[in-house]
């Protein structure tokens, strides 16, 4: 009997989750169907591609052999379903895509939605992760386009740069470095608590990386994984953050929140689009690259995206509509 793509996906579900409960809850299968697929691929491989660890199931040396296979044989079956199923007289489909915080929480909510009120039949899904993760699912297949501000890790990724953001430090309406103008390291460094992102953050990454040996002097007093929870905690008066000049423009116009620059130090960062490098780029998916690449060229990024107004209004002005609607030559 051949090997199915069925058992191949069961089999990377099971390595990845190290438990048949897991993978048949992430499978909607039954435990029972889980178990005598991964049964039967052993048989016809000729030996386990586990070991028991109590209820875990660890990859062997056969077992980690095989899943970088398993995970590229089905990442090109999806390559060919997508080009033989695509049409190609319309931007219609689902794409997946993922995002890192201040990205998919501040930036591409408004742009998915312009995009989408050009494309009807364009559906796109967004996941929220932290950089280290959009990393993961991309790499895997999960999530066909990731949109991150930290570095790139993955050989299997290839990334493309978008536009720059810039970093600053905020701080409380009531905090004593409030009515300053600059924060002004190591000085301020040494005489402020601070509110940070998880592990895996870009933004908690470059800022490390940015500080370089003054990083040693961040008193953390509390770590949270989401830039609304640390704009609160700020506001609130827990400490000051690193934050996206994208993220806080409301508070900053509201007053809630000062945004200070550090003083001479350059904060600006890139941001990125990863994908596979083995991906089949689809008609959608050119489209939706095409459009954030004519909105970063057209330099709509820190003007615009606070505000689904201030998007619809700058795309307007600059005919950006007319021209992303236009059929592109292929």
């Amino acid at each position: 009997m051949a090997i199915t793509f069925r058992q191949l996906e069961i089999f990377i579900a099971v390595a990845e989750t190290q438990q048949v409960t897991r993978a048949s809850k992430k499978l909607l299968l039954t435990q029972s169907a889980v178990s005598m697929a991964l049964g039967e691929l052993e048989n016809q491989l000729g030996g386990p591609l586990f070991d028991r660890h109590g209820r875990s199931l660890l990859l062997n040396d056969r077992g980690r052999y095989l899943l970088p296979l398993s995970k590229a044989i089905l990442h090109q079956v999806a390559n060919i379903e997508t080009i033989l199923t695509e049409q190609q007289d319309t931007v219609a489909g689902v794409l997946e895509i993922v995002a890192s915080s201040t990205i998919g929480n501040y930036v591409l909510p408004y742009l998915i939605g312009a995009f989408m009120r050009l494309h009807p039949e364009a559906h796109i899904n967004m996941l929220v992760v932290n950089t280290m993760t959009a990393e993961k699912l991309v790499a895997t297949g999960q999530a066909d386009l990731g949109f991150v501000e930290g570095d790139i890790n993955v050989d299997s990724l290839v990334a493309t740069s978008w536009f720059e953001d810039e970093l600053g430090i905020i701080v409380s309406a009531n905090h004593k470095l409030a009515d300053r103008a600059t924060f002004i390291i190591p000085d301020d460094l040494k005489e402020t608590s601070w509110v940070m992102r998880e592990e895996g953050s870009g933004t908690a990454e470059i800022f490390t990386k940015k500080l370089g040996r003054y990083a040693s002097l961040l008193k953390v007093v509390t770590k949270t994984g989401h830039t609304e929870a640390i704009k609160k905690a700020v506001e609130s008066g827990v400490g000051a953050a690193c934050l996206s000049m994208l993220t806080v423009c409301r508070e900053a116009e509201e007053g809630w929140l000062k945004i200070l620059p550090i003083e001479g130090m350059d904060m600006s960062r890139q941001l990125w689009i990863i994908q596979h490098k083995d991906k089949i780029i689809t008609r959608l998916m050119a489209e939706f690259l095409r459009f954030c690449e004519v909105v970063a060229e057209n330099h709509l990024g820190r003007e615009c995206l606070s505000s689904p107004w201030k998007l619809q209004s700058l795309l307007a002005k600059s005919k950006l509509d007319k021209d992303l609607s236009s059929p592109t030559s292929k």
